[in-house]
Order: structure tokens, then sequence, then C-alpha cells
């Protein structure tokens, strides 16, 4: 059904606007600009700066300050967008965020267009640079759908956190709140993981050695290999894991292993036995980031991790945080190929349908060329990994890393023949970790694992891609 026009006026401009837009969608529209901070076009409105407040008279002769973004226009509204009563409204509402973040470049100009230089009201917090306007939380519900930052308390000591405060293991460090901040608050940062262009690059300088390739990251070395270890795509990763807890270069080391059925949870290996017990991939998105706080605060000081491209991301973000406090960490990271994990709900349900076999009963999973294939009584189960897209975790559509590009040694199935591992040394680090390990080496299959990566990357700049755009 076609939505049916209104008649209205905007300073005193005539204007027909479809029923259900807002009035800032049409005063923008015909070229009246309105103030705004909270706003942001890819998500719902939410009114929490109140900036675009605007003057409404309706056809009974009722006049009101209301705020334009999420109000819809009626027929025979009149709007003033520039009265006396909504430049006062203005005005006093930049006078306290100026008191609230008086360093934020952003409202001081604004404030200035408005003829304020300084607040009048009391400033608690200099270094003050949240505005609590909710548009990283939103773009982290509505968007990502990842749901890892939320407003805490309330009054004076609102704020935008973790749960408990603690580095969250839901954050996939898409940044796509750093994006969407109208104030680059630093707030946003704190237990979570936005990563952006420039971080990478920062990130990249102090952790990595060797040429960056646009589409693979930063790498000194790129080979295929197999170990003696009996595990999965060659048994690199784990082949790696013993090596290095073995030589003392990691006395604790993140792994995912299989709880019941096939549901997967972080836990803390400690020996080789432990390591063993965790062997083959799971394609699942776990809980792990709180462990490595844990594991810092024990007072652990040589800790390894494996994980996906968003945990690989957290944990060099966390890294690079706690450098300061704690300078005698080494965190050595193993990055695993990843184009889109999977909710296990969600998967047993697909696979159930697709394969017609019980995912918890899968003696081992693997991807392999575009199939999903699960091993159950030695019977092989395969379908097209594409047709899994209603398994996929959210967020993932978010994600443009396929390789794990901030991880010291990277590893995955694609560009290998079978029976091998792509192996990706990226850093000083990845290189100790191969000393002394007995593997057989093979060729890569570059373009293969390149054409992935680029096209993971184009997905993930097609999704952003409305954050981007002019509010």
């Amino acid at each position: 059904m076609v939505p049916k026009e209104v008649d209205l006026k905007i300073d005193g401009q005539e204007v027909k606007a479809k029923e259900g837009t807002t009035i800032l969608q049409t005063a923008k529209r015909v070229g009246v600009e309105i103030p705004t901070l909270c706003h942001q076009k890819a998500l719902s409105p939410f009114g929490a700066c109140r900036l675009c407040s605007v003057e409404i008279t309706d056809k009974r002769g009722r006049k009101r300050i209301v705020t334009s973004c999420n109000y819809p226009v009626k027929e025979g509204l009149v709007v003033h967008t520039k009265s006396e009563r909504v430049i006062k409204t203005r005005r006093l509402l930049l006078e306290l965020l100026l008191a609230r973040c008086p360093k934020v470049k952003k409202i001081q100009n604004l404030a200035s267009k408005y003829g304020i230089e300084k607040s009048m009201f009391w400033i608690e917090d200099e270094e003050e640079d949240c505005i609590l306007c909710g548009l990283c939380t939103r773009v982290c519900e509505e968007l990502i759908g990842v749901y890892a930052i939320n407003f805490a308390e309330r009054g004076t000591k609102r704020e935008v956190t973790t749960p408990y405060h603690e580095l969250s293991d839901d954050c996939i460090g898409c940044g796509a709140c750093a994006i969407v901040c109208p104030t680059g608050s630093r707030k946003i940062r704190i237990n979570t993981y936005p990563i952006l262009e420039e971080d990478t690059t920062e990130i990249e300088q102090l952790f990595l050695k060797g040429k960056k390739d646009e589409s693979l990251g930063v790498f000194n070395d790129m080979f295929a290999a197999k170990s003696s270890v009996d595990g999965q795509d060659g048994g690199m990763a784990t082949a790696l894991l013993i090596s290095g807890m073995q030589r003392g270069l990691f006395e604790a080391a993140i792994i995912v292993r299989r709880k019941e059925g096939y549901k997967a949870e972080a836990v803390v290996a400690y020996n080789v036995e432990e390591i063993m017990e965790a062997k083959g991939t799971k394609y699942l998105r776990v809980k792990m980031m709180s462990l490595l706080g844990k594991l810092i605060e024990e007072g652990k000081r040589k800790i390894a991790i494996v994980g996906t491209p968003c945990e690989v991301r957290a944990a060099r973000k966390i890294q690079q945080i706690i450098q300061s406090e704690f300078p005698n960490v080494e965190i050595t990271i193993f990055g695993l190929f990843c184009f889109e994990a999977f909710d296990y709900e969600k998967l047993k349900k697909e696979t159930k349908r697709l394969l017609g076999t019980d995912l918890d009963k899968a003696e081992k999973t693997q991807i392999q060329k575009g199939k999903f294939i699960a091993l159950v009584d030695g019977e092989e189960h395969s379908c097209r990994v594409k047709d899994l897209h209603n398994a996929i975790e959210n967020g993932c559509t978010y994600c443009d890393d396929f390789t794990a590009r901030l991880a010291d040694i990277s590893i995955g199935s694609v560009g290998s023949e079978k029976g091998y591992s792509t192996v990706i040394v990226r850093s000083d680090v990845g290189k100790r970790l191969l000393e002394k390990l007995e593997v057989t080496k093979g060729e890569v299959a570059k373009d293969e694992v390149t054409k992935l990566a680029n096209f993971k990357k184009k997905r993930a700049d097609k999704s952003l891609e409305p954050l981007f755009q002019s509010n």
C-alpha cells in the first residue's frame, strides 16, 4: 500500500510529505537544516540529544516543542525550526552538553554557532566525552545484533558499559560503535574492542613484522604444512600449541573444547594433555575474553590464545591497552581462518534439516571447498556452506577479516591440499613458534585465500556502508 501524502509548512514553506516520515527527514529533503547529534538514519530514532527540537502548531492551534527526528509529519502541521522558543531550547541544551563534555570539538563548534563560548553550568569532569546519546548501544543491538554494551545506572551515574564492567565476551571488534559515535568517545573503548583502520595500522606497527598485503595483512612467510599430530588439516594449530607449551613460550593457553554434544566452551589448558583434549575445529563463537582478564589477574604473564578473527582483534586490543599496567605480559595469538561462525542451536536445527543427522553425534566437522562436512558414525554428511546462512551468528556479516590479520600466526585450510594447513607467519613471535617444529611443507594457492579474504571484506563494507552515509 502506497503511503498517502500530507501537506504541511516548514518555516513558511509549503511542503508535501509521505505519511509516516519524520519532520527531520522532510526538512532535510527540502533543504532546511536541523542540528543533530544522536541521529543516524540507519538506526531507529531515539531523541536523546534533543538538539533537533522544533516548534510545531497542530491543526487545533496548539503549540509545543518536539524532537523532529522521531515526530511524524501530519496534515496541516506548521513547523518552525528557528523560532525564539526553538533557539532558546537549543541554547540551553548546548549549555548542558558543553558542561558535560567541555573538550569535545563537535559540541564546541555547535555551541559557537549559537553564540555560546563557555557553559554557565558546573563542569564535573573536564575529560568527559560521552553525551549518553545511545548511538553506540543502538547500533550494537539493532544493526550488529551482538548486544555487547548498554546503559547502566541512572541519573548522574548513568553510563555506557559492558555487563558488570568486565571485558566483553560478546564484542566482535567491528568498530560500528566507534563509527557512529558523534564525539569519538573513549568510553566505548573501555572493556570493548572497536577497531577502525587507524587502530589496525597502530596494532600492526606495534606487534607485527613483515610486508603488508592489501588482502591478507602483514606477514613475513606463508606456506602449507602438515605436522605429526593427528589433528584437523595437518594438526598445525595443535602442534604449535604443544611445542610452545613444552618450550615454555606460554604457561597457559585459552582454547576451545567441545562440551556435551557439539556445544563448545573456552577453557584454559595448562599442559599438553589438556591441549590434546581440545584438538579439532569448532565453528562456533564462544566467550573467551573474560578468561584472558582472569589469567592476567591471577598473575599469569605468558598466555596463548586461539581464536577466530573477531577474538583475535579483541585479544590484541586488550594486549595494547594493558601494556602500560602490565609491561611483562606476553600474549601469543593464534588466529584461525574464519568466514563466519555459527550459532549452536541454529546450526543443529539446520544440519538436521539439510543433512538428516544429529550434529551432537558428529565426531568431526570441517569446512572445505565451500562444503560443511560432518562425520557421524564414520560416514560423511555434507551440504553447501551457503545453505547454512540461517545459522550464522549475528555480526558475522560486519566482520571484514578472514585470515585473522592481527594474529602472530594464522592457520586455516583454504589454499592447501587436503591434510595440510595454510600457515601465515606475521610476527617474530610467530617465527619463534615454528622453531624446532618438524613439519612437512607444501605450496599454498595464495589466490584462493585472497579471493575469500576480498569477498569477506566487500561483504562487510556493504553491511557497514549505511553508517558512513550522511545523516
